[in-house]
């Protein structure tokens, strides 16, 4: 089963967007799959439930971080390297759904956010893989 489908049965399961993106790569990087979806529980439904930035989109983010973020503060290639990959996820969801916000990508859906949400959590694996090798 590839990561993606893994994420979606993950956030099919009930875990937060956040948790579905991050817990499936972040198992794969070698971190414990627990720990992971603890890690991401607070980004979730745009961070926290306050609809700011989407769940899923941070829980790409986290990935980018762990595998490319720095562990010294001199590691400015480190640095530079996460901060373009998350630049190039967060234009490349742009380009398919015009925001990286929650509220504004929820906007104007009356039905159940989780089943709109689902396609968020695809897409941000989708791109994920297209920006890294994992």
């Amino acid at each position: 089963m590839s990561k993606v489908q893994n994420a979606l049965e993950c956030f099919q399961e009930g875990f937060s967007c956040s948790q579905a993106v991050f817990a499936v790569y972040a198992k794969e990087l070698g971190m414990n799959y627990e720990v992971a979806l603890k890690v991401s529980q607070a980004f979730g439904g745009g961070m926290g439930g306050m609809k700011g930035e989407c769940g899923a989109v941070t829980g790409a983010y986290m990935v980018i971080s762990l595998m490319h973020g720095r562990t010294r503060a001199d590691d400015a290639e480190a640095r530079i390297k996460t901060f373009e990959l998350v630049k190039a996820f967060s234009a490349r969801f742009k380009e398919l759904h015009q925001s990286t916000v929650c509220k504004e990508l929820l906007e104007g859906y009356s039905g159940n956010p989780h089943d709109l949400c689902g396609k968020y959590v695809k897409d941000a694996c989708l791109i994920l893989e297209e920006l890294i090798e994992i």
